[in-house]
């Protein structure tokens, strides 16, 4: 049976598609919320690699027309990604299998930018989520939950980004994101189907036990990481396709995320 999330997700796409003839992209404002895959892309400060392309061919055939092809080589997680629930829970979902239900619905966008200025490792409340709601309406199951910290404006500086650039070494990183009570209330009682941020970690930086991480990894919600462009949403209305790579048995992988939001 399905879950109520999966229906509410299923109902949101049908009202907003109403079939693929009547999907008319020209009445919605596309953003891509994607950092590009690079030499410049940030990692984990413990991941022994990052993002390789390889040049395979590159240039005029024989027989006369041009042809060119890469190999490319990157850990599941970094740039922008998307954590599986068994990223922190054996046993639970890897990101093949994770239900598309919970990877397109619709989004809400919660701004704490204002906070973040005044404590680079600001972690959001319930009460910064009550106070959404009293403002936007209560948080429907299957929402995906977006926090717009505005940490991407300082990408891809590592130093900035992630508050410090020590080699190997993550006890030295500061940066917001989710606070564990607002975790709990949006995942356990709002019953989300993703939470997103536009940091590196769904866990605030000096994080040491990754609770965020767990409780959502438990409820078999996943996680999206180093989002952009998140000031181009609206805090309610878009419509979030976030499609990872998927790696059969991956805890994560990178992920194209794009957003619909309907012209007025």
């Amino acid at each position: 049976m399905k879950t109520l999330a999966a229906l509410c997700a299923v109902a949101a796409l049908n009202a907003s598609v109403a079939g693929a003839q009547a999907l008319d992209l020209r009445q919605y404002r596309l953003v891509d919320l994607t950092h590009p895959l690079n030499a410049k892309t940030l990692y984990w400060p413990t991941s022994p690699t990052t993002f390789k392309l390889d040049s395979l061919s590159y240039g005029p055939t024989p027989g006369g027309w041009f042809y060119s092809s890469f190999a490319f080589s990157a850990p599941e997680h970094g740039g922008t990604h998307l954590d599986a629930p068994i990223h922190f829970g054996e046993g639970h979902l890897t990101v093949d299998r994770v239900p598309l239900e919970r990877l397109i619905a619709p989004a809400v966008v919660i701004d704490v930018t204002a906070k973040t200025k005044a404590d680079q490792d600001y972690r959001l409340t319930s009460d910064d989520v009550l106070a959404f709601e009293r403002a936007n309406g209560k948080i429907a199951p299957g929402t995906i939950v977006l926090l717009r910290t505005g940490w991407s404006s300082r990408w891809p500086d590592k130093k900035t980004y992630l508050g410090d650039d020590t080699p190997n070494d993550a006890t030295k990183l500061h940066f917001p994101s989710y606070g564990v009570e607002a975790a709990r209330l949006l995942i356990q009682e709002r019953r989300v189907a993703a939470i997103g941020v536009d940091v590196a970690s769904i866990d605030y930086g000096p994080s040491a036990d990754f609770m965020v991480h767990r409780i959502a990894a438990a409820a078999d919600v996943p996680g999206i990481e180093n989002l952009t462009n998140l000031n181009q949403l609206p805090p309610t209305g878009a419509l979030l396709f976030a499609l990872p790579m998927k790696i059969e048995g991956g805890s994560g992988g990178p992920v194209r995320v794009v957003a619909l939001i309907p012209k007025r």
